[in-house]
């Protein structure tokens, strides 16, 4: 499996591969034994304006997960099948919202940004 470097991803290459499933790993501190999750991506968000040359146009991708346990901000191992393995420092943005009145979140939210 390649892995693409962070500093050459841009919005494009996530949005090609969006609601698609990636795994992360993750060490948990209590048992100290590896824990491996699945994330969704279920959103990619170009920021407004034009990028400075040489530079891409920053970015964020949001991510669904499992609704517990809710990880805390963290770099994490993911692993997709088109763009290898990333670290990514994920942020937990709270709950999905549901899609009819009455329903109850999914998932849990969680985002990484690229400058």
């Amino acid at each position: 499996m390649t892995s693409h470097s962070l500093e050459t991803l841009t919005a494009a290459d996530f949005r090609d591969i969006k609601d698609r499933r990636f795994r992360l790993t993750t060490e948990l501190p209590k048992n100290e034994r590896q824990a491996a999750y699945e994330f969704e991506l279920a959103e990619v968000t170009e920021a407004a304006g034009v990028n400075f040359a040489g530079f891409r146009k920053p970015f964020s991708v949001l991510f669904h997960g499992p609704e517990r346990p809710v990880l805390p901000q963290a770099i994490y191992r993911l692993e997709h099948n088109q763009l290898g393995v990333l670290e990514l420092f994920l942020v937990p943005l709270g709950p999905n919202e549901p899609t009819a009145p009455g329903e109850r979140p999914t998932a849990m939210r969680y985002e990484a940004t690229f400058g």
